[in-house]
C-alpha cells in the first residue's frame, strides 16, 4: 500500500487592511478591505508566486472578512485551476455586534486596556473569548486537514488566526508561552509529520515586500 503524500498547509496573512489604519476594532461587520498599500502588497505575493511557482495548492480557502478575501482574490491569478472557497471558521476572533467597528480609543475609554492573559475572560463583552476564537479555530482546522488529507490547502487569514493555528498544531497553551508578530502577507507554512506531528516549514516570509513602507502612517489610539 503507498504511504499517505503529506499535508502542507499554508496560512497568509491579508494585506494590511483600512481598520488597522484607521484604529478600528475591526471585525467581519465593519472590515472595509485593504488599504492601498495592502493592495500593494498582495499584488507583491501575487508576482512572487506567479514567478516562483513555490506554492501550488490543490485548495485556496479566504476567510469571510473582506480584508481576508480581497487578498485571496488578488492571489489567486498565481495559482492554476482553483477558485476561492470563503470559510467563516479561519475568521479573526470575533469582538461582537456591539464593539465591532468602535474605536481603539473608545474601547479603551469604556473597557480599559484588555487582558489577554486569561483566555476566558470577556475581553469583548458580547463576542468570543479568546478560549471561544481557539475553538471555533480548531474545529475548523481539523475538518479543514480531514477534507483535504495529503493535499496542499492555502488559507488567506489572519494574524490572530495565525497564532490559533501555531497553539493547535504545535500543542501549545492559548496564551503565554510566546509571542507572534505575524505580517501583513506573509507567508507561513506546516508540513505533517509522522503520529499526527506537525513541522513548521516557515514562518513570516515575506520576501516580496522589499522596499515597500513597513505600514500606511496610523490615526492615534492604540490597543494595549
Amino acid at each position: 500500500m503507498s504511504a499517505v503524500a503529506p499535508t502542507t498547509l499554508v496560512m497568509i496573512r491579508h494585506g494590511e487592511s483600512n481598520v488597522t489604519v484607521n484604529r478600528i476594532v475591526g471585525g467581519h461587520r465593519s472590515c472595509t478591505g485593504l488599504s492601498a498599500l495592502g493592495r500593494q502588497q498582495a499584488d507583491r505575493l501575487c508576482e512572487r508566486l506567479s514567478s516562483t511557482g513555490e506554492l501550488r495548492p490543490d485548495v485556496l480557502i479566504a476567510s469571510n472578512f473582506p480584508r481576508a478575501i480581497e487578498t485571496a482574490e488578488r492571489v489567486v491569478p498565481a495559482f492554476t485551476g482553483v477558485a476561492i472557497e470563503i470559510d467563516a471558521g479561519f475568521g479573526e476572533h470575533d469582538p461582537g455586534p456591539e464593539i465591532d467597528g468602535m474605536t481603539f480609543d473608545g474601547y479603551v475609554e469604556r473597557f480599559g486596556s484588555p487582558d489577554w492573559t486569561d483566555p476566558h475572560a470577556a475581553v469583548f463583552p458580547g463576542g468570543e473569548t479568546i478560549a471561544a476564537f481557539h475553538t471555533r479555530v480548531g474545529a475548523t482546522l481539523a475538518r479543514i486537514l480531514e477534507t483535504h488529507r495529503g493535499a496542499c490547502i492555502v488559507v488567506a487569514c489572519h494574524g490572530g488566526v495565525i497564532d490559533a493555528t501555531f497553539r493547535h498544531l504545535l500543542r501549545a497553551p492559548m496564551t503565554g508561552a510566546f509571542e507572534l508578530h505575524t505580517l501583513n502577507t506573509s507567508v507561513t507554512e506546516f508540513v505533517s509529520a509522522t503520529d499526527g506531528a506537525w513541522r513548521l516549514r516557515r514562518y513570516n516570509d515575506t520576501a516580496h515586500l522589499d522596499g515597500l513602507p513597513g505600514e500606511t502612517p496610523r490615526a492615534t489610539g492604540t490597543m494595549t
